[in-house]
């Protein structure tokens, strides 16, 4: 009895003794198109339009109904209730371009200051926010349209993501 007992305590102990951390190396999931989220997105965006954008970086195009070999360039939609993406991607599920707009978007704090602060005492009546991505300068052109009321007077702006009057 003996016997077993101590075979199995040396078991124990032996299975402990080759027992192994394996240490595997850090996997970092990233977009392929992270050039245009780095572009478009900023810290100051409404989580709508964040999503949005990361979900037309994470797309895969390969994965999709309309992936064919045949084609250069496929033309995809995306949408959210306020806003949609149109992006054109080459064979490879690269982004190519996207054209971009939003109604009602949160607006950036840069903006309110500056339009609030040109216009004190009018109030937001209605906003869009566009934007057009091209890859081969790889920049962005951020522009919020916005109307603004006071009483029975109507203003109607264009600033850019910086809080600048076009």
């Amino acid at each position: 009895m003996k016997k077993i007992i101590f075979f199995f305590i040396s078991i124990g102990f032996v299975s402990q003794m080759y027992a192994q951390d394996i240490k595997l190396p850090e996997v970092v999931i990233s977009a392929v198109n992270y050039k245009y989220l780095n572009t478009v997105n900023s810290e100051d965006i409404d989580p709508d339009v964040q999503r949005l954008e990361q979900e037309v970086a994470f797309y895969n195009l390969k994965d999709s109904d309309l992936y064919e070999d045949d084609y250069d360039s496929y033309m995809i939609e995306f949408y959210i209730p306020d806003g949609k993406i149109v992006a054109a991607y080459d064979a490879d599920g690269n982004i190519l371009r996207t054209i971009e707009k939003y109604e009602s978007v949160k607006l950036p704090k840069d903006v309110r200051d500056a339009v609030f602060n040109r216009f004190p005492n009018w109030t937001l009546d209605k906003d869009a926010y566009h934007v057009t991505y091209n890859s081969s300068n790889n920049k962005a052109k951020k522009v919020y349209k916005i109307k603004l009321r006071n009483g029975n007077e109507v203003v109607r702006l264009k600033v850019d993501a910086e809080g600048n009057f076009m």
